[in-house]
């Protein structure tokens, strides 16, 4: 029988087995960060803590909580606990400022990626006879590398993550017969929206698992997807600033998300207050790397709510098992996966027009089961000329700066202040 063991709070939850191995990883990743990045030692300090008071996992309760603002406030290379000379690949995600967020890895962190997310692959019924196809927006160009290396380390064959049409994506989907496609829940739906309005027969296609990325799945879009592409679908979770996809996955019981604690260890805490909820209760995902040695993040608030599932699973998995809830705890919108930043939009249109728009607004929109971010611009004098062409010129350029920074489909339209007031207080 396993046990779980619990802090005094009954938020940390982890298997007994496993308990004294997952405490030995957090105190060498708070040692490690305390030595080596002045951000975490300067904390640690003005709390009156040392790695060493940290005797239990319960005790990491003590510690402050790391946001996607500091992330940004450290850009680019002030996270880092090893030398840049370790570094072997460095990857950018979108921040909440002008500044992305940065983070690297060693070769052992690549290592240990492509374990986690081969073990994730694994649980979803990849073998060496499947072919992978990956489909992801460029905001998550990263996850495809690692999705790519993990199915290759299991033997599969990969088409890897290439930005092409969604006619061209159906070609490689039909000619080269690959059986899983790699990507977002809001893509997946465009891509059945997009065949049954062409009369495409999914008896036509090799397809026979969706891995859903980016974005939590309901109940009713699976039973959509697996309807109209006649395929099964598993769930994967994970953070581009973690770094990276597959830190949690489904089982074959499709009930839940097991959390890889050996990797990283998860609480759930009042996304207002800031206090550890005790486990089943909702709230917001804070994880907090055990293994990874270029980029350690301590009790990173991830704007995601969840809650950590009581009792084990009816599969042989011990991992601490979690529901990924649809909600957010931030001003981040969710675009295919991508997630967006209401201030890093504004700092874009800010560098495309030259001063920031009086009033705007942002929002996701679909067409045809496309999601792309809407930006509403109020009509200024001062910004905006006359002309059409003047016009159309300054609205294109709003577009490609905030696609280019942000890795989303974009579409900017001017609008009356009052529809802009409107819509924000809608």
């Amino acid at each position: 029988m396993i046990f779980m063991t619990e802090n005094p709070d009954g938020n940390i939850c982890i298997p007994e087995e496993r308990s004294q191995l997952v405490l030995e990883r957090l105190q060498s990743t708070l040692n490690r960060a305390y030595r080596n990045v002045p951000f975490h030692r300067q904390r640690f300090e003005a709390i009156g803590i040392e790695p060493s008071d940290i005797q239990s996992l319960g005790d990491i309760q003590r510690l402050p909580y790391t946001t996607r603002k500091h992330l940004s406030e450290n850009y680019p290379y002030a996270l880092f606990a090893v030398p840049l000379r370790d570094i072997v690949r460095i990857h950018t995600a979108p921040g909440t400022s002008a500044n992305p967020t940065v983070s690297g890895y060693t070769r052992q962190d690549l290592r240990t990626w492509e374990s986690i997310v081969a073990t994730a692959l694994r649980s979803s019924g990849v073998t060496p006879d499947d072919i992978l196809q990956i489909s992801l927006d460029p905001g998550l160009d990263t996850w495809g590398r690692d999705y790519k290396s993990g199915a290759e380390s299991l033997g599969a064959s990969v088409i890897p993550n290439t930005l092409l049409s969604i006619e061209k994506q159906l070609m490689v989907m039909r000619d080269y017969r690959p059986s899983v496609l790699v990507t977002t829940p809001s893509y997946a739906r465009q891509v059945a929206v997009h065949m049954e309005h062409k009369g495409l027969d999914p008896g036509e296609f090799s397809l026979k698992k969706l891995i859903l990325v980016g974005e939590p799945v309901d109940a009713a879009q699976r039973d959509f997807l697996e309807t109209k592409l006649d395929v099964s679908t598993w769930q994967h979770f994970g953070l581009s600033e973690v770094p990276g996809p597959a830190l949690a996955y489904e089982c074959d019981n499709h009930a839940c998300l097991h959390v890889n604690d050996d990797h990283f260890l998860p609480e759930i805490i009042d996304p207002q207050s800031g206090v550890p909820l005790p486990v089943g209760e909702i709230g917001e995902l804070v994880l907090t790397t055990l293994t990874t040695r270029a980029y350690p993040l301590i009790r990173f608030r991830t704007g995601d709510m969840a809650r950590i599932l009581p009792g084990t699973c009816d599969c042989d998995c011990r991992l601490v098992r979690i529901e990924w809830r649809p909600e957010r705890s931030d001003r981040l919108i969710r675009i295919r996966g991508v997630k967006v930043h209401e201030e890093q939009v504004l700092a874009s249109i800010a560098t495309a027009l030259g001063a920031a728009p009086p009033q705007y607004c942002m929002f996701e929109n679909s067409y045809r089961g496309k999601k792309y971010l809407e930006i509403w611009i109020a009509v200024d004098d001062v910004l905006f000329s006359d002309e059409i062409k003047m016009l159309e010129n300054r609205m294109k350029n709003v577009r490609d700066q905030v696609q280019e920074d942000t890795g989303v489909p974009v579409i900017v339209r001017l609008k009356e202040r009052t529809s802009i007031i409107a819509a924000k207080l809608a």
